[in-house]
């Protein structure tokens, strides 16, 4: 039983990065018209954080040893203030699907980070992103070309740096925190994450300039989707397949993500979805059917791996 639940455990999960996730950039415009950046995100963490945590202490979790939450404190500041924090940063002046372009470059970003170290991801598996990156391209120069306002190259390079950030956070994650239980380390890493944001948030002057009555329900709605369906379901999926599948693999939901931004700008603001979107999209699956054609290691159940705490003292585990 347990080997036929593995497959669909998989598919649930990257349907949840696939299409969640696709739907934050949206949330986060929408959440960005009455809320700060900073402090959006660090609310979005800590609220993401506190269900996680809740629903792990529910489940009988003990509290994680201090070493652990100094790992989920290194994968929360890559995560959610190199990461997310910068992107909502950003989306205050960049288009979202733009946006959601640019941090589609994290699955080069896993691949060289992992080269440089030397340890897994060979650079071969790059010729099997180019045909996703070229759709992305695509759908950038078609965003810029036909868009009013002029861009700035400074958070054209922030959005890249995000990008970095979160490729950073994915390869810490898989290598030095792979023996806590996915759950309890999106937990950890969003309550620290959202910490530091919320710091951030003060130094940037965030906090002298909100008040609370300007809230819109629009934003606390895009908020809410960001805890819960972005931060509670999205993170845990996102490491739970981590566990499982290599991390180009995983991050292939970068591609996906532009697309179902499109077509939630289609679907909810009426925007029109020309023949290049479609060029692109199709340039999106081919590099995900052609990345899936790698041989790779097969998903892997509780009941056929040693268990993790025991490769960790022989020192198995990197």
């Amino acid at each position: 039983m347990e080997e036929r639940t593995v497959p669909l455990k998989i598919m649930g999960a990257f349907a949840a990065i696939y299409l969640l996730w696709g739907g934050t950039y949206l949330a986060i415009a929408l959440s960005l018209l009455s809320i700060p950046a900073f402090m959006l995100i660090a609310s979005r963490s800590l609220v993401g954080g506190a269900v996680l945590l809740l629903i792990a202490y529910f489940r009988g979790s003990g509290l994680r040893p201090l070493a652990d939450w100094g790992h989920a404190a290194v994968g929360g500041a890559f995560f959610f203030v190199g990461c997310h924090g910068a992107l909502a940063y950003a989306q205050r002046q960049v288009p979202s699907g733009l946006a959601a372009v640019l941090l589609a470059t994290i699955p080069f970003w896993i691949v060289l980070v992992n080269t440089v170290i030397a340890r897994s991801e060979p650079l071969g598996k790059l010729l099997g992103l180019l045909p996703g990156f070229a759709g992305v391209a695509l759908l950038a120069w078609h965003d810029t070309s036909s868009s009013t306002r002029p861009l700035s190259w400074m958070m054209i390079l922030l959005l890249l740096a995000s990008a970095l950030s979160w490729a950073l956070g994915t390869v810490y994650s898989q290598r030095r925190a792979a023996h806590i239980p996915s759950d309890q380390l999106a937990a950890m890493q969003l309550i620290c994450g959202g910490v530091v944001l919320l710091l951030v948030s003060a130094f940037a002057g965030e906090w002298r300039a909100f008040a609370i009555e300007n809230v819109t329900v629009m934003s606390i709605t895009g908020m809410l989707y960001l805890a819960l369906l972005g931060s509670v379901v999205g993170n845990t999926a996102y490491l739970w397949l981590l566990d499982r599948m290599s991390a180009p693999i995983v991050a292939t939901y970068t591609f996906v993500n532009p697309i179902v931004a499109l077509l939630l700008g289609w679907w909810v603001l009426g925007e029109q979805v020309t023949w290049i979107t479609l060029c692109a999209a199709a340039l999106v699956v081919s590099s995900i059917m052609m990345l899936l054609a790698f041989p790779t290691p097969p998903a892997r159940s509780i009941s056929d791996i040693e268990p993790i705490e025991a490769r960790l003292r022989k020192g198995d585990v990197a």
